[in-house]
């Protein structure tokens, strides 16, 4: 399906890009005919059982199209600066790519992938002796505790480790035991904000 915001997007495009941008959007839709259209950081992206399958974008001398994000790229994009139809890989190779990210999108291996990479990037943090000897002591902290996401557990655990000062953390421990004794996560203050 056609989203006019995308229509808009290209004809406000510098006259280089409006050729790239329309050769994109069609290959695209000839890839993955399920594929929606719709704008992401105001540009365009097409989006398929709710998970980016790719998008485009145009900026005053290139334009740039997004499939797998790649930083080892000089410009936003799977393929750096595009400034002409002839900095594409084929059609026939663009299609593929296309259809393949489709497939991962479909299976839920994309989605796997980027959980994966997420997880690599917080590593956990130990529970420190005093703050478990805390919860240990408040009654239902232990059990409110485990039972908690891993962010949650993580805010209080930031939150305790991070004190300067052994008063500090002294008093973070003996708060943070109390508030999670009566089901409350870290910022509960803040919740119905």
């Amino acid at each position: 399906m056609r989203d006019e915001r995308i229509d808009a997007y290209i004809a406000k495009a510098r006259p280089f890009a409006q050729p790239i941008l329309e050769h994109l959007r069609e290959l695209v839709h000839t890839a993955e005919p399920d594929a929606e259209e719709g704008l992401r950081w105001k540009a365009p992206f097409f989006i398929l059982e709710g998970r980016q399958l790719c998008g485009m974008a145009s900026f005053k001398q290139h334009c740039a199209f997004i499939v797998e994000w790649d930083d080892s790229k000089e410009a936003m994009g799977s393929f750096g600066r595009i400034t002409s139809l002839d900095d594409l890989p084929s059609d026939t190779d663009l299609v593929a790519l296309i259809r393949a990210k489709a497939a991962r999108i479909r299976s839920g291996e994309d989605q796997k992938a980027r959980r994966k990479d997420n997880a690599k990037l917080k590593p956990k943090i130990p529970v420190p002796d005093d703050f478990a000897e805390a919860l240990a002591n408040t009654p239902n902290a232990a059990e409110v505790f485990a039972g908690f996401t891993d962010a949650q557990r993580r805010d209080y655990l930031e939150w305790v480790t991070g004190a300067k000062r052994e008063a500090t953390r002294a008093k973070r421990i003996a708060t943070a035991a109390e508030w999670i004794g009566e089901g409350k996560r870290r910022n509960w203050k803040y919740e119905r904000c």
